[in-house]
């Protein structure tokens, strides 16, 4: 498997990431008008941190990864507990779904239970969050030739905070065409939605189809909906050009610009390679290395 563009899931992702992170919940109208066209790092903003910091989205990628490394397989116990000590340590940006179902963990819910009993005491409109589909990328790295298993650890891994399916079937169309572009399928976003089609929702297999073949669409939303972050930041990374340009472009649309960049990212590097990340953009990013060294790591066969 091509290494490049398996560090390139896991770069883009924190790329997305960082370049979003300063402009989160800003319209494109405001981000055009205090950046023009934002394409370099750039520090405070929103949150007020420095240029190049990650956020959740990136720092659950990593707990994920971490895990899979170490124990060669996934473990949602074990990335439910790595879950929580991440958010025992305060992090500044957190979903409030995120946030419920690791309370619930933390007062001894199981990793099955927790996600579960958020959504179904959540009304429509709080219960679908992009928060699982943000840090899902680096499971497609290790199940990449292994179709079945994917689907399987990608629906748990959403569940662990978002059981909603359109959540977890979400991952799996996500995860699915990031595993088809590192084997080179030509139509990795159709091929996905093949897969899922008897069991995925009709709105997100719906949303999703035009995209995968290619038809120009209206209006790309950029709420922290599942199915708005997921036809944008599919659309906008599998009609780019260059990476830089997928990136560039979801970050720019506005709202919900850290999750939506990260999402773009990660599909976007797995297409193009990390090798085409501007150089600029990951020296900024301090766990770069540790990104780079992981998805060596994650890389099949799973033992």
């Amino acid at each position: 498997m091509n290494s490049d563009r398996t560090g390139g899931v896991l770069l883009g992702l924190a790329c997305g990431d960082a370049l979003g992170r300063p402009v989160e919940f800003m319209s494109a109208r405001e981000i055009a008008d205090e950046h023009g066209r934002l394409d370099d790092m750039v520090g405070f903003g929103t949150w007020n941190q420095p240029a190049g910091t990650i956020t959740d989205d990136t720092e659950q990628a990593l707990c994920i990864a971490r895990s899979v490394a170490e124990h060669d397989e996934f473990r949602p116990g074990d990335v439910a507990d790595r879950f929580v000590d991440w958010y025992d340590n305060g992090p500044f940006d957190i979903g409030r779904m995120t946030v419920r179902a690791l309370s619930r963990l933390k007062h001894g819910a199981a990793w099955d239970e927790a996600g579960q009993y958020v959504w179904e005491n959540s009304p429509e409109g709080q219960n679908a969050g992009n928060g699982s589909v943000m840090r899902c990328a680096p499971l497609a790295i290790p199940y990449a030739v292994d179709w079945d298993t994917l689907v399987d650890v990608s629906l748990q891994s959403s569940q662990i905070t978002h059981a909603d399916p359109r959540c977890t079937w979400g991952c799996a169309v996500l995860n699915l065409t990031i595993a088809g572009l590192l084997d080179d399928t030509d139509e990795p976003l159709e091929d996905a939605l093949d897969i899922v089609a008897s069991d995925a929702p009709d709105e997100l297999t719906e949303a999703l189809t035009p995209v995968a073949r290619g038809e120009s669409l209206d209006s790309l939303e950029t709420s922290g909906y599942v199915i708005h972050s997921l036809q944008t930041a599919l659309h906008d990374a599998l009609t780019a050009t260059t990476v830089e340009d997928a990136i560039v472009t979801s970050v720019n649309r506005g709202g919900d610009t850290d999750t939506i960049g990260a999402i773009t990212g990660s599909v976007a590097g797995a297409r193009f390679g990390a090798s085409h990340l501007p150089e600029q953009w990951v020296s900024e990013i301090g766990e770069a290395s540790e990104l780079e060294t992981l998805a060596g790591q994650l890389t099949p066969p799973i033992k």
